[in-house]
């Protein structure tokens, strides 16, 4: 991880989860961390805790709705103008919401594409522009998406947000395919984790807490923690080695 040292990683949906345990090694790594999220004073209490723990890196909290294009380019821009720009860009911002197939709002679905396909698409292009105009050979794109990308499973409130993130597997492979065609050396990368222990099912079943707090109970589940590793191995990986998929479940998950 030394050549990372000092340089930019950008983590959307930071606020929590695997998002803020991403942020918080990337910071114990030496890196200086863009974290956003509609709301940042999780973050802003996480940058506080690095600080206080002496880590080498620093979190800069950044308020951004990923569902609003203007704000993504605006962020982009203030990156851009305050720290030169992009170097790593974790897309790890998702959302689910209860909306079946045959009788889900459309609204519903929206906001799931929304921040799951076009604003990880979106922040992927902006990422890569920003690598481009400084003439960044090395960075990495890095997709978190989840084993619903590879398989779907028998519960109907998952379906929608299942294609949501099969069309993270797809694009994940796109990309390396486009990196590829430009003869550039950035690599792309997504992690595809089981059930993790976050607010990820309370959000989900948000009218039904003691159904979400069941999804958590039945098995030890992952961590965001463990994610995180998982995000730091890819990236110490030599520059010659490009990881495209790490899929990761709780031992006892069966699905």
């Amino acid at each position: 991880m030394e050549r990372w040292r000092d340089r930019l990683a950008l983590v959307t949906g930071a606020s929590g989860g695997i998002g803020a345990a991403v942020a918080r090694a990337l910071v114990q790594q030496g890196l200086k961390v863009v974290g956003c999220a509609r709301t940042v004073g999780n973050i802003e209490e996480l940058a506080a805790e690095c600080k206080s723990a002496g880590y080498p890196g620093t979190l800069i909290p950044y308020r951004c709705d990923l569902s609003n294009e203007e704000d993504i380019l605006s962020m982009f821009s203030a990156i851009r103008s305050q720290h030169s720009g992009v170097d790593i860009c974790i897309n790890n911002a998702g959302l689910a919401r209860p909306d079946t197939l045959l009788s889900g709002s459309t609204s519903g679905w929206k906001d799931m594409f929304n921040v799951n396909v076009l604003a990880l698409s979106i922040c992927t292009r902006e990422a890569y522009q920003s690598m481009k105009e400084r003439n960044v050979d090395d960075g990495h794109i890095i997709n978190i998406n989840s084993m619903s990308g590879h398989r779907v499973v028998p519960q109907s409130v998952a379906h929608f947000y299942s294609a949501t993130k099969y069309a993270v597997t797809a694009l994940t492979e796109g990309l390396r395919q486009e990196l590829r065609e430009a003869q550039t050396h950035i690599r792309a990368t997504c992690i595809s984790p089981g059930l993790v222990e976050t607010q990820f099912a309370f959000k989900l079943h948000d009218k039904d807490p003691e159904k979400a707090a069941a999804t958590y109970e039945h098995i030890k589940c992952l961590k965001a923690e463990d994610v995180a590793q998982a995000i730091i191995y890819v990236l110490s990986t030599p520059p010659h080695v490009q990881i495209g998929d790490i899929q990761m479940r709780p031992t006892e998950q069966v699905t």
